[in-house]
């Protein structure tokens, strides 16, 4: 089942269960989540009762399969990673699995568009704007920081880059730009949040045109340290060192009309790269498509790549597919 299946199937199984019980369920959704279906919804128009019908009989053939098989699931996942990994390693999964407890008010901030988080910020330091930034998504962190000033933009990405964690005590300090004190104790572990890898992903999503000045103002203060934050980043070309296998699962997840825009910008070695695992039928038509395509801007080329490669990155953190390699094929 593709990802638009999925979420046509979500909005007409809210719209079966009227408003109350499907306010109750939006509830217990993230912002991204809440957006995503909404507009799902807004876009259902006339639905059959043959539709409607399969929906609720799939999703109670589903909920049916499933059982709440530990009472605490916090318990059992501390449990189990201890078990597996010995209290150090289990720490470093345990904060990022549970967390949340100390993060009230940025969870808060998850809610606000990108626009409306960068002016509660634009006067805080720029170690503040860091630690803040780092507790979000990728995305909205990239779109927060596309509305500050270049200046500010390449003084956070540096402290972004170079942060090896925050205190939790740390967290109080951010008080200022919050709704909420956030908790926390001397005696907690730090959350490994911050770094290389953090930079990289949030420079991924701020397109070209801006991620080239941030990581050469990086450089300049610290060429070793922008060449790792490089080495980390993944953008669509990269797209070329993805074995077939893995291009095959990226093409069922993404609409050919998102694919026919993307590729508008692509090498042609990448666009050859994607034709090749196609059947050969789609891969004409795709062809044909790309042929009659007239011109396009290149803000709506990026858009589309930046969505195929969140496909991409969604289905290596699922360990469906594997990108990046060398010497330790780390999984990105």
């Amino acid at each position: 089942m593709s990802q638009d299946e999925g979420l046509e199937n979500a909005a007409i199984l809210m719209m079966s269960l009227g408003e109350e019980e499907a306010s109750e369920v939006f509830k217990h959704l993230s912002p991204k989540e809440v957006q995503k279906l909404g507009e799902a919804i807004a876009r259902t128009k006339a639905i059959t009762r043959e539709r409607v019908d399969e929906v609720v009989d799939k999703f109670s053939g589903i909920a049916a399969a499933q059982s709440l098989l530990v009472s605490d699931t916090g318990d059992y996942v501390r449990s189990v990673l201890k078990r597996a990994l010995g209290d150090d390693k289990a720490a470093l999964l345990i904060d990022r699995i549970l967390q949340g407890g100390d993060v009230s008010g940025i969870e808060s901030l998850k809610w606000m568009d990108p626009l409306s988080v960068a002016e509660l910020l634009r006067n805080e330091h720029p170690q503040i704007v860091a630690a803040i930034l780092v507790h979000l998504d990728y995305d909205q962190a990239a779109d927060v920081l596309k509305h500050l000033t270049e200046r500010q933009r390449n003084e956070v990405m540096l402290r972004v880059a170079t942060m090896e964690g925050i205190q939790p005590n740390a967290l109080k300090d951010l008080n200022e730009v919050l709704f909420k004190v956030l908790a926390g104790g001397d005696k907690v572990r730090k959350s490994s949040l911050g770094g290389v890898k953090t930079a990289a992903e949030m420079i991924n999503l701020m397109g070209t045109a801006i991620e080239g000045t941030v990581i050469e103002s990086i450089r300049n203060h610290d060429p070793e340290l922008a060449q790792k934050i490089m080495d980390k980043m993944f953008v669509f070309d990269d797209v070329m060192k993805l074995d077939d296998k893995a291009i095959q699962l990226v093409l069922k997840e993404v609409a050919s009309d998102s694919l026919i825009v993307a590729l508008k910008g692509a090498q042609p070695e990448l666009k050859e790269k994607f034709l090749a695992n196609m059947s050969s039928r789609a891969a004409e038509t795709l062809r044909e498509d790309l042929e009659s395509r007239g011109p396009m801007r290149l803000s709506e080329v990026e858009a589309q790549q930046k969505e195929i490669l969140k496909t991409v990155r969604r289905l290596a953190d699922e360990g469906t597919i594997i990108i990046g390699g060398g010497a330790d094929d780390a999984m990105v």
